[in-house]
């Protein structure tokens, strides 16, 4: 289906775009996603006013486009940068709507068929099977990431173990590696999870490159033989495996779960919207059509409810948690669903500068660091307050590289770099576990709230 916009104007007066529907034959090439997203762009759109925002919600309602960031249009305010993925169809009549009414944009991808194709190459091509071929400098399909895993768990038996946790709603299990040295039963521990969201690629990246350079440097890596030998990481490279493998196969920017929902075609949940904290409030949708769909209820997802099923049985030892995201460069901590300042706010502030101190100083990439509400938005339902109001008191999200250019689409190029600074960033939160920081205001707090 075409979509022909007409901008309706009276005096200075914006009526809207009146959306047409025609029916256009598109001829299909044997490309990549069978080349659905040949001729589709992604506008940057910066609203200077609430005049100019509203405008563009009304405009953004009247047509199907996928929003980037935010990932709501409740979330669009003034000055603050809107990136959207629009269809083809309807680049031209956004383009001319955008001019009419004088709201700043540029496009950032021109043909994001192109982009695709850039970025992951051809697939088929490549050999990665074995670990000492395996290249972490390229994206991983979830067949390859958990044979990796099960490589990993079988050379290097005296520091890594792997399990599962349970199992997707399409049935495939849900690996972790634990990593570091048995050395006794009592360790405090870091929990990473990766790809909670689909079309995040540079998470799952992230999660391997750290268990390769966990293991290829605790030979001669004083710090990260310190961290192995008193710490234990729980580390979880693709959470949302449905979503994740739906991203390889049918739609590059899936976001949600696969669920099913008995009365609505659309399919998913939002899985860091689905946790038993201020769920479904502000920042998450009520409708399963949504991005930010929160779900049913809390913990519907057997995804979120069996991570939440494992760090509730390990609370008093998980330390830290630590979601990774993308794309803003931030390092985000509660609290995501109100503007407040945490208990503990002193130590989790010092251990987020730090990190991204520690970050900054491999490339000079400058990340914004502080409470996710102000931050980046607010946002209910979120693992990174859960774990925090269930007692874990270090608690951070990381939106990682770029701040737009490439968004989803960062190229295997990059993978390296962002991944050798995020090291940093991780290293220098776990290193300040081991560390004293006064936290008797958060177990105040805690024995406050003894039912959560």
């Amino acid at each position: 289906m075409a979509v022909d916009f007409r901008c309706a104007v009276h005096g200075s007066v914006f009526w809207g775009c009146v959306i047409i529907l025609s029916n256009v034959l598109c001829p299909i090439d044997a490309y990549l996603y069978n080349n659905r997203y040949a001729g589709d762009q992604v506008f940057r759109i910066t609203p200077s006013n609430e005049g100019e925002v509203q405008e563009l919600k009304k405009l953004l309602g009247n047509i199907k486009v996928d929003l980037w960031q935010p990932n709501s249009a409740s979330l669009i305010r003034h000055n603050a940068t809107v990136d959207v993925h629009v269809r083809r169809n309807n680049t031209r009549g956004l383009r001319a709507c955008l001019q009419k009414e004088h709201i700043y944009f540029k496009v950032f991808i021109s043909n994001l068929q192109k982009e695709i194709e850039k970025q992951t190459g051809y697939r088929s091509s490549r050999k990665r099977r074995s670990e000492s071929q395996y290249d972490y400098e390229v994206y991983h399909s979830l067949e390859e990431i958990q044979s990796w895993m099960f490589e990993m768990n079988r050379t290097h038996p005296h520091l890594v173990d792997m399990f599962s946790i349970g199992r997707s709603y399409e049935g495939r299990p849900l690996y972790v590696l634990q990593l570091g040295k048995r050395t006794r039963s009592y360790k405090k521990a870091v929990w990473i999870d990766c790809g909670v969201h689909a079309r995040e690629w540079i998470g799952p990246a992230f999660c391997q490159w750290f268990v390769k350079e966990a293991l290829h440097s605790y030979q001669y890596d004083s710090v990260m033989r310190r961290l192995m030998n008193q710490l234990n990481f729980y580390i979880m490279p693709v959470f949302n495996v449905d979503g994740y493998i739906f991203s390889w196969t049918t739609d590059r920017f899936w976001r949600k779960t696969r669920s099913k929902n008995g009365k609505y075609h659309c399919r998913g949940v939002d899985a860091n919207r689905n946790w038993k904290v201020k769920w479904c409030e502000e920042g998450a949708s009520s409708h399963p059509c949504d991005d930010t769909y929160c779900g049913p209820f809390p913990e519907s997802e057997p995804e979120v409810k069996a991570v939440a099923k494992f760090l509730r049985k390990h609370k008093k030892r998980v330390k830290a948690y630590v979601s990774i995201h993308a794309y803003a460069q931030m390092l985000l901590y509660p609290y995501s669903y109100k503007y407040a300042t945490i208990p503990n706010f002193n130590c989790v502030e010092s251990a987020a500068h730090n990190a991204v101190t520690a970050l900054y100083s491999a490339y000079g990439v400058r990340y914004r660091y502080g409470p996710a509400s102000t931050t980046l938005y607010v946002s209910s339902g979120s693992s990174m307050d859960w774990a925090y109001r269930n007692g874990i008191p270090y608690a951070f999200a990381f939106e990682l590289r770029d701040t737009g250019y490439f968004g989803f689409l960062l190229p295997e190029a990059l993978i390296n770099p962002t991944c050798t600074e995020t090291m940093r960033a991780v290293k220098t939160i776990s290193s300040g576990l081991l560390k004293k920081c006064e936290t008797g205001t958060y177990q105040l707090d805690r024995e406050r709230y003894p039912y959560l």
